[in-house]
């Protein structure tokens, strides 16, 4: 009797210790394989054989930018997701990834702007059923040029159940301009190990498109910046990131460069009006980008008459939109002297 009191107290410490070594195995696995990018690297400009993306600018050229986060073209409105309080991981099929994607790519020719700025893209995911979403959308608008910086690279991201898994995921720019050179810049993670191993590591994707400046010597530069900042975090890292891209704006601007960033800043502005969004209790709240953090003669810029982001704690179609979380949390950041800036949410 005392030999199977023994067994029976031994298998439960055996089956802890070898849970334990699997586990050990796996941070370690997990860890080697780490992304870690340098603070600065340069981006290759790709450039299809019937590309036709050659467009000089001048100081008086307009110039259409559109900038959209694409959820990996998975966040429908049929979607929800398990960050926001939802309960998915992956909502959609192969098919219906390819259908959002043909979509998106629809709404952007229409809109017929000159560069884009486009935010969560799988390059390979298992989330997307590892559909790569750069080639699919670069093969559809063969006469822009573009760079793609990753934002999200992790061997294994090891929750919830079922797990995230396998995700390369990133910025990417496509532009109908002649940009002379690309380059990916790292933004703080606020993130401690291990959570760090399998989380964001966000950037800024920079594009630089020669300006011919009439008047003055040499050329100048149009400064494009592609980001996403951080969501699900305390708020120490959108403000260290929000830090950086502003130091390195001014940086440029003083160059005598011009400037704009645009895309997810996961922040609403302070010259942006959302008094009449509804406020979900203890929901998620965005960060707040104030614009006299910035010098005299900048220009934050949001149009808080559309949302641009919806909660994804609940799925959309069949909701009731009255008492829906929604946000505008998407923008754009400009130098001084801009001579006419018009601001749409479509």
């Amino acid at each position: 009797m005392k030999k199977s009191y023994r067994i029976i107290f031994l298998l439960p410490l055996a089956i802890i210790s070898f849970a334990a070594v699997l586990l050990l195995l796996g941070l370690t696995l997990l860890t080697i394989l780490e992304y870690r990018p340098n603070e600065r690297e340069e981006v290759s400009i790709s450039v299809s054989a019937t590309n036709s993306a050659k467009r000089e600018l001048n100081s008086q050229s307009q110039i259409k930018i559109l900038s959209w986060n694409i959820g990996y073209a998975d966040l429908a409105d049929y979607a929800d997701f398990f960050m926001d309080g939802g309960k998915h991981v992956q909502n959609s099929s192969p098919s219906q990834i390819h259908q959002n994607l043909e979509a998106f790519v629809k709404n952007i020719n229409d809109l017929e702007p000159d560069a884009v700025l486009l935010q969560e893209v799988d390059l390979c995911a298992k989330r997307s059923h590892r559909i790569n979403q750069v080639e699919f959308i670069s093969s559809a608008m063969k006469e822009f040029s573009y760079s793609f910086a990753y934002n999200f690279k992790a061997a294994f991201v090891p929750f919830p159940l079922p797990p995230i898994g396998h995700v390369e995921s990133g910025l990417l720019t496509l532009s109908s301009c002649s940009v002379s050179s690309a380059q990916r810049i790292s933004l703080f993670v606020p993130f401690k190990w291990p959570v760090r191993i399998a989380n964001l590591k966000r950037c800024l994707l920079v594009n630089r498109i020669p300006v011919t400046a009439e008047g003055e010597n040499g050329k100048k530069e149009l400064v494009l910046v592609n980001l996403h900042l951080e969501a699900f975090d305390s708020g120490e890292g959108k403000i260290k990131q929000t830090k950086i891209l502003r130091d390195f704006m001014q940086a440029e601007y003083q160059k005598g460069n011009y400037v704009i960033a645009g895309g997810d800043f996961n922040q609403t502005f302070s010259n942006s009006d959302i008094s009449s969004y509804y406020q979900k209790p203890n929901g998620w709240k965005p960060g707040r980008l104030d614009l006299a953090d910035f010098p005299q003669g900048w220009t934050l810029l949001q149009d808080p008459s559309v949302p641009t982001c919806r909660s994804n704690g609940l799925v959309y179609s069949g909701a009731k939109k009255s008492t829906f979380q929604f946000f505008c949390i998407d923008g754009f950041i400009l130098s001084p002297k801009r001579k006419r800036l018009i601001r749409k949410n479509n």
